[in-house]
């Protein structure tokens, strides 16, 4: 009998302001199914350096960890892959929505059609510098005639598209890009955090009804936005769990390694009487003995809580001023490192008044349990795209002075529907 599978192997990298994780991922496509299945080859894991709030700040630092984690990875698959699929997070990335429009010339719809509207599409994203990250449909009207899904084939003198595009500044790409080629690596294509963070921590059904993702990272805390299934919002705060810890750090007098232990061990965010006598000992910076202090779990939580707090009131500030989310529904998803803080969930609800969850990825076969959950929701999220291989995506075409140096190497990934 003739083999029906066939077996793909990509590699994935998230660099942000906590952690750099680089996989090898085998995805085993079979006949007659719609999903590859997926399983993690190789994971490479390393405290990132030289990065700060998802921006590269010292290429040298970022460069010896990428290094490092990629081989990690490839010699526990046994294989280089060469190529990656890159997160993205940096260059203030935000979402532009437009609508594009072309007569349709032989009478009916046909795929130069479609191309030209995301051609147009792109061109209006990338204005005033920007670079384009992503872009998808939202919907058709055909000869004025709203609700198509897909006009291809159909009878139409004029076609029109709504379309979004998260685009980002181009300095930071390129300053990625770099750091990737130094690697002796290439990007296999771009894609944006926030996106990957939410296919993972969300459902389709979800994703279908609307529904808000907030992944709360280590240097920044980003939204996704999607209504009737499609991707249709994006923003990132430069806020995130770490400046919960620098807080903690400064209140206690406590070395920034021991504030991010004593967050993780005892971080709350509930009111409990309890925590008013349950107390943990720490050490003071700079002393020398070993002599350690004492506080309470209360205290702590009063630390931790007014941080939350302004991140909370970050991210509604952006959704007010987002109009994509009055079609998000009134679920949110949180998902990241910091969701797992004991509290946040109840918190998140009473702060934005809806519903809320902490999104858990599906795990990937192969992967250790200790890893797996929320902290590694953009890793699985850059799996499933990078395994479906279609396009909500684009990276930057030749035609701007950007792709004459690493961009330009990237390619472009193909455009479809959600």
């Amino acid at each position: 009998m003739a083999d029906r599978r066939n077996y793909r192997t990509f590699g994935l990298l998230d660099i942000g302001t906590s952690k750099t994780v680089a996989a090898v991922v085998v995805a085993e496509h079979i006949a007659g199914e719609a999903k590859p299945s997926l399983r993690l080859a190789g994971l490479g894991l390393q405290r990132s350096k030289g990065i700060k709030a998802g921006v590269l700040t010292d290429l040298d630092e970022a460069e010896s960890v990428v290094r490092g984690v990629i081989g990690q990875a490839e010699r526990a698959a046994g294989i280089s892959v060469g190529g990656f699929t890159l997160s993205v997070a940096a260059g203030r990335l935000s979402s532009v929505h437009c609508t594009a429009r072309t007569d349709v010339e032989t009478g009916s719809v046909t795929q130069d059609d479609l191309a030209r509207l995301m051609a147009a599409g792109e061109s209006y994203a990338e204005r005033n510098g920007r670079t384009l990250i992503h872009l998808n449909r939202l919907g058709y009207e055909v000869d004025g005639a709203g609700g198509v899904r897909d006009p291809l084939g159909l009878s139409a003198r004029r076609l029109s598209a709504g379309l979004h595009a998260v685009t980002a500044d181009e300095a930071p790409l390129r300053n990625l890009l770099v750091l990737i080629d130094r690697c002796y690596a290439s990007c296999d294509g771009l894609v944006a955090a926030p996106y990957a963070s939410a296919l993972a921590a969300t459902t389709a059904e979800e994703r279908q009804f609307g529904v808000t993702c907030i992944d709360f990272g280590a240097g920044t805390t980003s939204i996704a936005l999607f209504a009737d299934g499609a991707f249709t919002g994006t923003d990132v705060i430069p806020v995130g769990s770490q400046h919960i810890t620098y807080d903690i750090a400064k209140a206690l007098q406590t070395p920034l390694a021991e504030a991010e232990r004593i967050k993780t061990l005892y971080g709350t965010l509930l009111n409990a009487q309890s925590d008013e006598h349950e107390s943990f000992s720490y050490p003071i910076a700079g002393e020398e003995d070993d002599a350690s202090y004492e506080t309470s779990r209360a205290r702590l939580a009063d630390i931790i809580r007014p941080r939350v707090q302004q991140i909370m009131g970050l991210v509604r500030e952006r959704l007010v001023s987002n109009a994509a989310s009055r079609y998000a529904g009134d679920k949110v998803v949180l998902t990241g490192g910091a969701s797992q803080l004991l509290g946040l969930p109840e918190f998140a609800a009473h702060e934005f008044g809806r519903t809320v969850r902490v999104g858990r990825p599906t795990d990937l076969p192969g992967l250790n349990a200790s890893l797996a959950g929320p902290q590694l929701a953009t890793l699985s999220g850059l799996a499933l795209i990078a395994a479906r291989g279609d396009g909500e995506h684009s990276v930057a075409r030749g035609r701007k002075t950007v792709t004459q140096g690493y961009l330009g190497r990237v390619g472009t990934w193909l455009k479809g529907g959600f």
